[in-house]
């Protein structure tokens, strides 16, 4: 198995900075799956039972090679710790390059090389030697992108800010807040508790295109989907969160489960809350 990129744009090399910090402050664990077309992240042990899927595709690197287990099942797996991938990426912001390669020194490790301009024609470069564990094939099964079931309702997310302030005040009431939205674009946020019940309305958010295409000709739009979740793990997603994403949504399956998608550019993050 092998593996060797390196990023070289200053914007990809932020957004890089950004998933790892995601990540770092999520999960203790994480598996960094390789593929031909992009990196997969994989934390594990989030809280209850909440599940993050990340992805940078190939096009961020402007070098990028690799071979996998074999022919037939052309991946790596490797898990490493998160802090220590985020501490090493975390001062790279002003790097001319960020290189990756699978090493084995006395033990497999995934070596970053951090290159800093420390004077006109001059580079230093910072080695970081990270243990990882490379995964056996029986194991891969684990560290697969949670599959979704069509959702009932897709609507995009007013500023995540205001969202993240509006779940910590009602984290103050109550332990769960509903989350309702419908396909003309609305979303309303509620707790309730015996003494107190409060609701926030988001209007005007507009639906992504497939959400509106799949909609069934006897569905009503202003029908609203609902599930309830925990506030500590939507508030957990939002306190990891570092990327400013161009575009964000929310799948809603009926008293199920929570998808939230965050997008910026050539990386995506999306977050499995299930109904509680």
């Amino acid at each position: 198995m092998r593996f060797r990129a390196r990023i070289t744009s200053k914007r990809f090399i932020e957004l890089f900075i950004q998933v790892s910090s995601t990540i770092a402050k999520l999960a203790k664990v994480c598996v960094l799956r390789v593929c031909p077309d992009r990196l997969c992240f994989c934390p594990m042990g989030l809280l209850g039972e909440v599940q993050l899927w990340g992805e940078v595709r190939r096009d961020v690197f402007h070098l990028f090679c690799m071979e996998g287990a074999s022919q037939e099942f052309n991946e790596i797996y490797l898990e490493l710790m998160s802090e220590h991938l985020g501490r090493a990426v975390k001062n790279a912001g002003s790097a001319s390059s960020l290189k990756f390669q699978l090493t084995n020194k006395l033990r497999p490790c995934l070596t970053l090389v951090v290159e800093l301009a420390s004077c006109p024609g001059h580079t230093r470069a910072v080695v970081h030697d990270l243990p990882v564990r490379v995964l056996p094939r029986r194991r891969w099964k684990d560290c697969t992108e949670p599959q979704v079931r069509g959702s009932d309702v897709s609507v995009y997310l007013p500023a995540l800010k205001t969202l993240k302030n509006m779940v910590e005040r009602m984290a103050n009431v109550g332990s769960h807040v509903l989350v309702e939205a419908n396909l003309n674009g609305r979303m309303n946020l509620s707790v309730e508790t015996d003494g107190v019940t409060i609701k926030s309305y988001f209007k005007n958010l507009g639906n992504p295109p497939n959400a509106v295409l799949c909609m069934s000709q006897d569905k009503d739009p202003e029908n609203m989907a609902q599930v309830r979740v925990d506030n500590r793990k939507l508030l957990q997603c939002f306190d990891g969160q570092q990327i400013n994403p161009t575009m964000a949504f929310c799948n809603i399956l009926s008293n199920t489960l929570l998808h939230l998608v965050l997008v910026h550019e050539d990386v995506s993050l999306q977050y499995f809350i299930p109904a509680s």
